[in-house]
């Protein structure tokens, strides 16, 4: 029962349209999967990721529309990063994100790595990171077709920075319970101290930052916040050995969810901060071929039965060739 490393990542938007102009059009990712919030079928849920959409590569977005802006804050996922090779890919997204009017701010150096931060239109706090002294869990192949060249590319997931009001119960619940090994720390530009826990193979793939912050407010969830994180475990008799534990373990979780892609169970660490577990596979290939992932609204079983109502209820959402 040991976790691979970060499976994916959900985040919320207001403009379906919109987010996926960014996501592709400007990151060059790919559209993996096109379909809906399991939980509310009147709106969109979009899985960017590497050319195949690979686990540790996904990135997903909840469309909910008249969203307020988020309040950042504790208690949080409060920054998410996405891999690149090498510091060079990093200064051909600096030239790039100048070009295109992406708001992002200067190179610099994060626990031996370089980053590049950025916000996408929706204030999403995120960063590129250099992967050129890195090693562990292997990172994806970019997407061919994304505007990008490829040695350029988005590789998949980097590390999840979670800002929490009190320190030792999350930490504790990633070290003894989920397995989560401390790596080493530093200092943030406000003299703030984050900790560095990695799992599975370890490196960028793997990696969870939390810094503690009581001197501010509890995040107010909004457009640009990150819902969840998911981490990677092998297949589903592992997930039911990890929702055994957990419950042994005295920690409420959901249970086994079936989301046709993946097998999953959901956990709120001591802070709040929802975690998932996630299976490897089946994969988004599932209902569609390799060739053609995310061009049509795809549906899992349960909900096909359903498909002329759900499509009656959603706006149009053109996918990018």
């Amino acid at each position: 029962m040991k976790l691979k490393g970060i499976h994916h990542v959900s985040s919320l938007t207001a403009d379906a349209q919109k987010n996926l102009d960014f996501y592709t059009r400007i990151l060059g990712l790919r559209l993996v999967k096109k379909t809906v919030n399991q939980d509310n079928t009147q709106y969109y849920h979009l899985f960017y990721g590497d050319e195949k959409g690979n686990p540790g590569t996904e990135l997903t977005f909840f469309e909910i529309p008249n969203l307020a802006v988020k309040h950042p804050g504790t208690n949080s996922i409060s920054s998410i990063s996405l891999r690149v090779d090498s510091d060079e890919a990093l200064n051909y997204w600096r030239g790039r994100f100048t070009k295109l009017g992406v708001d992002h701010d200067s190179m610099t150096k994060r626990f031996g790595h370089a980053v590049l931060p950025f916000r996408d239109p929706e204030g999403h706090q995120m960063s590129l990171i250099s992967d050129e002294n890195n090693s562990g869990v292997s990172s994806g192949k970019p997407w061919s077709r994304g505007g990008v060249p490829e040695e350029f590319g988005i590789t998949g997931l980097g590390p999840v920075k979670l800002t929490v009001r009190y320190l030792e119960p999350s930490v504790q619940m990633l070290t003894e319970v989920m397995g989560f090994r401390k790596t080493g720390e530093y200092e943030t530009e406000s003299n703030n101290i984050v900790h560095v826990f990695e799992t599975g193979e370890g490196g960028n793939g793997s990696e969870i930052h939390i810094e503690q912050r009581k001197d501010i407010q509890e995040e107010r969830q909004g457009k640009g916040s990150v819902h969840h994180v998911a981490f990677r475990v092998e297949d589903e008799d592992e997930l039911y050995d990890w929702i055994e534990y957990l419950k042994k373990d005295g920690f409420k979780s959901s249970g086994f969810v079936d989301r046709f892609y993946f097998r999953s169970l959901y956990v709120n660490e001591p802070n709040g901060i929802l975690f998932e577990l996630a299976t490897d596979g089946p994969g988004f290939n599932l209902d569609e071929s390799s060739e053609h992932l995310g061009e049509q609204l795809s549906l899992p079983p349960f909900l096909e039965h359903r498909r002329v109502e759900i499509e009656s209820r959603l706006k149009s959402l053109p996918s990018p060739l």
